[in-house]
């Protein structure tokens, strides 16, 4: 097949689609650029217009996932305060919504043990929480906290959320059916970050 017809019919994104569906049910070191190839209904030299490497191909997988992340926690930024939830409340239950309701992407980009796979995600997860903690300071009152922890804050808001994630991506559910847990959860965290800053 010319090269031109194989880019038309066979695109980066439904490569994409395809290699997160396999990474994510079979496990990255089980998928071969072959494997992806045959589920797409392609020879695997097809797949080499778009990617030189299956690494490649999981990396761009990783960039795709933490941009769509990002644009989420940004859209907190720039939406309405509703519900009688605070920004940082906002930010937190979106990030939850997030993980549990995209559960294979988030083990993915931020439980994964694999080293090899880590050297992909750590640069993404470094920008990720950067945007998130710019977020956190951005709504923290400067007159209640010391620099140390505006500087600290934000990661143990982004710890605490992780863990509320993590042990029910464990029990497979998704955000609605935990949302009253986690509005619970998020509110504490809130409230106690509010209170743990009004003694100092």
């Amino acid at each position: 097949m010319a090269r031109r017809a194989v880019e038309q019919e066979l695109s980066r994104e439904r490569i994409l689609e395809a290699a997160r569906h396999l990474f994510i049910t079979k496990g990255y070191r089980a998928i071969s650029m072959r494997s992806i190839g045959q589920h797409l209904g392609y020879s695997h030299g097809s797949l080499y217009y778009h990617f030189k490497e299956k690494a490649e191909l999981f990396y761009a997988i990783v960039v795709e996932d933490f941009g769509y992340l990002s644009s989420c926690l940004n859209s907190v930024v720039t939406g309405p305060e509703t519900g009688g939830f605070t920004r940082t409340e906002l930010l937190l239950l979106e990030f939850i919504r997030f993980g549990l309701d995209r559960p294979h992407q988030y083990e993915i980009m931020f439980m994964t043990r694999d080293e090899e796979l880590l050297a992909y995600c750590r640069s993404e997860q470094g920008r990720c929480l950067e945007l998130f903690a710019s977020i956190v300071r951005g709504h923290l009152d400067p007159g209640l906290h010391t620099e140390e922890s505006l500087k600290s804050v934000p990661l143990s808001l982004f710890l605490s959320a992780h863990g509320f994630i993590s042990y029910y991506i464990q029990e497979k559910a998704t955000f609605e059916e935990v949302r009253s847990a986690a509005v619970t959860h998020v509110r504490i965290l809130c409230e106690s970050l509010h209170l743990a800053a009004s003694r100092r």
